[in-house]
């Protein structure tokens, strides 16, 4: 189905909520229908208080492997942090997209279920949120009876979302959105460990088009200067995800003239890259095998999946 298809549910690992404490995903038997590769049950569920039949699975998730990969095949996450009243920022929230995904360095190959994985983000040397970042890190905050401590970073809020369709059902007060996002909490430090900083630059190319970073020109030290990363080092993290058909009314079920009036089901919505159109500038020839399988394969799943989750 994607990258993690070889993840099994049920995963035992999980994250931190808010509150501090570990929640556990509820184990899922497979029924054929794929959620991120992970085999997952769609019960029919009554809800006493609005009396609908529901076959679909919406539900909270907070183990490793679901939230990793959720933020891995999203493209542009996006990233929220305070402004900063010492730099005359005004008192709003700062929202960005920014380009990043998960890791676990020095060890990449560790799973992404592994709790030792953090976010790394990709961004400009000088921009608000690297600025805020490096002066965070050059401070000491006050510890116990005044002693003082490695300042935590700054505190910043990620976000990636994906949409796999819209679901209309007989009422609007039904009507839903089969969805993947995934949200994680932790502190933003500026990686400043040339090894560690060009682990994060290729894995970041590599996340978003495989195999890149060595079929490009190495980055020149002007380049290299200028670049920026963060290590979201996390505290918290939660994933949600919508997947299934419509949640009826009971008594609309019954009404079949109502029924046979009002159309009910889902529009599957996926990401579908384009052909690719060469540079002005291109004197390469065709398109790599590798950036052409890249999308053929990349369709595929995407469309196959919104389909699936749609049943």
């Amino acid at each position: 189905m994607n990258s993690h298809s070889a993840a099994t549910a049920g995963s035992c690992e999980q994250w931190k909520t808010k509150d501090g404490k570990r929640r556990k995903s509820t184990p899922s038997i497979d029924t054929g229908i794929e959620v991120l590769g992970l085999p997952f049950h769609l019960p029919r569920l009554k809800l006493r208080k609005h009396k609908t039949d529901v076959k679909c699975f919406h539900k909270g998730r907070y183990d490793y492997r679901t939230v990793n990969t959720i933020v891995d095949e999203t493209p542009i996450l996006h990233v929220s942090f305070s402004a900063s009243a010492e730099e005359g920022d005004p008192p709003f929230p700062v929202i960005l997209p920014m380009l990043g995904c998960t890791s676990a360095y020095p060890d990449p190959s560790l799973p992404d279920k592994s709790e030792s994985r953090v976010v790394y983000l990709h961004g400009y040397v000088s921009s608000r949120i690297l600025r805020l970042a490096k002066a965070a890190d050059g401070k000491s905050a006050e510890g116990v009876n005044g002693s003082a401590k490695p300042n935590n970073g700054i505190p910043i809020c990620v976000v990636a979302t994906q949409f796999d369709g819209v679901v209309l059902a007989l009422t609007p007060n039904h009507h839903s959105c089969n969805y993947r996002s995934a949200v994680i909490f932790g502190h933003a430090h500026v990686v400043t460990d040339e090894p560690e900083r060009l682990h994060a630059m290729e894995l970041i190319t590599n996340n978003l088009v495989p195999s890149r970073w060595e079929n490009t020109r190495y980055p020149n030290a002007t380049e290299l200067k200028s670049t920026g990363i963060l290590r979201v080092e996390i505290e918290s993290a939660s994933a949600k995800i919508r997947a299934g058909t419509t949640g009826e009314d009971r008594n609309d079920l019954k009404n079949e003239e109502m029924r046979r009036r009002v159309w009910a089901g889902v529009v599957p919505a996926y990401m579908q890259w384009g052909s690719p159109q060469p540079a002005p500038t291109n004197i390469s020839g065709d398109v790599p095998k590798y950036i052409a399988g890249w999308v053929e394969k990349g369709n595929k799943e995407n469309e196959h999946y919104a389909y699936e989750v749609a049943k």
